[in-house]
């Protein structure tokens, strides 16, 4: 039986990060990650706290570092560099946004590699195993309703990837913590405090995406994350000030554009890119939805799954 990161002390965490690595499994692939970083090793321990820590040694299928920056950086302004397989895609980040730093290239990674399955650029949470497909561009509110989802009773699958198995359109989950940005932290605080309990690691500030939190996975996500779910319904949110909420079905050809559109490998795997998002509508319905409250509209998509 594994142990849990919140069950590890921190400096044979600390010691096996900067040693042999760490691996995570995170449902649909398992991240291996090194550094020296002590920081980087207490922010892991908090976003990742449920998550098994698995053997030194056990397969994964993507390998990361973050490491110190070089020459007299290392004193004056501390930075941190994000490799894969020796690869640097990013310039350096100061060292205190080590975290970030490690969640986007750990993305960037999964974006790059993991064409087996259609990748949409979407939330995913289900009720059991009903899952609930939150597609949107930047900006929309995606990852804020994902998160008071996950806070609500849902399990949550991810924030960043919808994950579809293509031969029988089950999806995956890929799960990480939820990446907050700006507003959206001191949101879900509030959200959290309403007696949901959620985990949310340390603000930082000033990262190229401004200010950025996370929230981490529940246990029972965690516990799940080898489960896959239904698709039930498809969901294209956009959060608008002061704005009723308001749930409609979406137009199929502009339901299929949209989708398609939020994919990360859509155009690269060709035909079978097509049938897939086509078959994927062809099972779910698809529904635009506004809202300002968060509360109205995790009821909204209560409701709906109920009903569909």
């Amino acid at each position: 039986m594994h142990r849990r990161l919140a069950d590890t002390e921190g400096r044979e965490l600390s010691a096996q990060l900067r040693g042999t690595g760490i691996a995570l499994d995170l449902g649909a692939i398992r991240l291996h990650v090194r550094s020296p970083l002590a920081l980087l090793a207490e922010r892991i321990a908090q976003v990742y706290a449920e998550f098994p820590l698995l053997a030194p040694g056990e397969f994964c299928d993507i390998h990361v570092q973050v490491v110190p920056g070089s020459s007299l950086r290392r004193w004056l302004r501390p930075q941190a560099r994000f490799r894969v397989d020796g690869v640097e895609p990013f310039e350096p980040f100061p060292q205190d946004h080590a975290l970030p730093l490690m969640e986007w290239g750990a993305n960037f990674s999964i974006a790059q590699r993991l064409n087996q399955h259609l990748l949409l650029h979407a939330g995913v949470v289900a009720a059991g195993d009903r899952a609930v497909i939150l597609a949107a561009t930047p900006g929309s509110g995606k990852s804020t309703l994902t998160a008071a989802l996950a806070l609500s009773g849902f399990r949550l699958f991810s924030d960043e990837f919808g994950v579809v198995r293509r031969h029988d359109l089950q999806l995956l989950p890929l799960l990480k913590p939820v990446a907050l940005k700006n507003e959206s932290i001191d949101v879900i605080k509030r959200y959290a405090a309403d007696g949901s309990g959620g985990r949310i690691g340390p603000t930082h500030p000033r990262t190229r995406k401004g200010s950025v939190a996370h929230l981490a996975p529940d246990r029972a996500s965690v516990d799940a994350r080898a489960r896959p779910g239904l698709p039930t319904i498809v969901v294209f949110p956009g959060y608008q000030p002061d704005a009723p909420c308001s749930l409609r079905p979406e137009e199929p050809l502009r339901a299929f554009q949209r989708l398609a559109f939020n994919s990360f490998n859509y155009s690269l795997l060709g035909p079978d890119g097509f049938r897939t998002v086509a078959a994927l509508l062809d099972r779910c319905p698809a529904y635009a939805l506004s809202y300002s409250r968060l509360d109205e509209a995790v009821e909204a998509i209560g409701k709906l799954l109920e009903t569909t």
